[in-house]
This record gives C-alpha cells, structure tokens and sequence, in this order.
C-alpha cells in the first residue's frame, strides 16, 4: 500500500464522469479506486514495474523490528 499520494488531474466529458461515478457508486467503489487499480492493471499489462513510495520505510521498519526482536530473545536466553 501507498503511503504517499499524488494528484493526477484529467479532463473528461462531464456525461462520461456522471456515468463512471454512478456505476462506482453501484459497486461501492470510489472513483479514485477505480483508477487506481485501472493504473495498477495498465502497468501490470505493459510490464512496468515500480516500488510503492514509503515501501523502503516499511521494509526498513520491518528490518528494524526483526533485528530488535533478535536482540531481546539473545537476552533472555542469557539470562536463563
């Protein structure tokens, strides 16, 4: 998951978007959603790859986390 957004803005016929925000609504979807998983498809469909903006500091936190967990059961099994 993101943890950081950007806008992307586009011109659309307003019919167009009153249609597309009306069928989101019946799927209980935003449109933002939508587009989003459009995008996601559309990289996929063309072979792009790219990492998620904050996923480094997820996998650094992670890291982070793992070697401390580590460093707290080596204490208590010295202290047995």
């Amino acid at each position: 998951m993101e943890l950081k957004t950007a806008r992307l803005t586009l011109l659309i016929d307003p019919n167009k978007k009153a249609a597309f925000e009306h069928l989101c609504s019946q799927l209980d979807l935003t449109p933002s959603q939508v587009v989003r998983q459009l995008i996601r498809d559309y990289l996929a469909q063309h072979g792009m790859t790219y990492t998620p903006s904050g996923q480094d500091m997820q996998d650094a936190r992670a890291a982070d986390a793992g070697r401390g967990g580590a460093a707290k059961a080596t204490k208590a099994t010295r202290s047995r």
